[in-house]
């Protein structure tokens, strides 16, 4: 479980290709101070499990299904990835409770930046479109944020300058796509209402 508050942006350092899935190697500076094989990391959203640590690089495995679902099959050797450690339960949650289960991909259709703030409108499925709600919790690529406002075809945030210093977030160029994890909330309620999902 993560909060969607990023602590590091990573490297891409390395891109190891086999015949279903991949192995990163990426470079980070604090990420790795209390960091074991086999704990949790959230890589732009994505939960993947740590199974080699050297130095300041810890290596990834990223299968078939991960792939196929988020924007992590688009990354290249040099990429930046916003990073955050698994929380621990005696710590205070800055953001939302965020599962690094990606549900879908999202598409960023128009960047608005002045020298206050940026605003940045994001198409979504049918899918991910449902459990947002105006005010409510997303995580675009790992980055907690709040809805701003909802639109026909999606989403609108508004961020402020340290959450563009601190994420890739300040790196987006319109028709990218980004990792969309929906509130839980939304999906347990569904689910306990006996609504079907689409």
């Amino acid at each position: 479980m993560f909060s969607g508050i990023i602590e590091e942006i990573g490297v891409i350092e390395k891109i190891d290709d086999y015949s279903s899935s991949k192995k990163f190697t990426i470079s980070c500076k604090n990420l790795l101070e209390d960091a074991s094989i086999g704990d949790s990391v959230s890589v732009n959203g994505a939960c993947l499990t740590i199974i080699e640590i050297r130095d300041c690089q810890f290596d990834v495995d990223v299968v078939k299904e991960t792939l196929g679902r988020t924007n992590l099959e688009n990354l290249s050797e040099g990429s930046n990835v916003n990073l955050e450690r698994a929380m621990k339960y005696n710590q205070r949650v800055g953001g939302h409770l965020v599962q690094g289960h990606v549900d879908g991909l999202g598409k960023v259709i128009d960047i608005n930046q002045t020298e206050e703030w940026t605003e940045i409108k994001f198409e979504l499925d049918s899918f991910c479109r449902k459990y947002c709600i105006f005010k409510g919790s997303i995580a675009i690529d790992g980055v907690s944020l709040t809805i701003a406002e909802i639109t026909s075809d999606g989403v609108k945030v508004a961020l402020i300058p340290h959450t563009l210093s601190n994420t890739i977030l300040s790196e987006y160029k319109t028709q990218q796509s980004v990792n969309i994890e929906t509130d839980m909330v939304g999906k347990f309620i569904e689910n306990f209402s006996g609504a079907t999902s689409e």
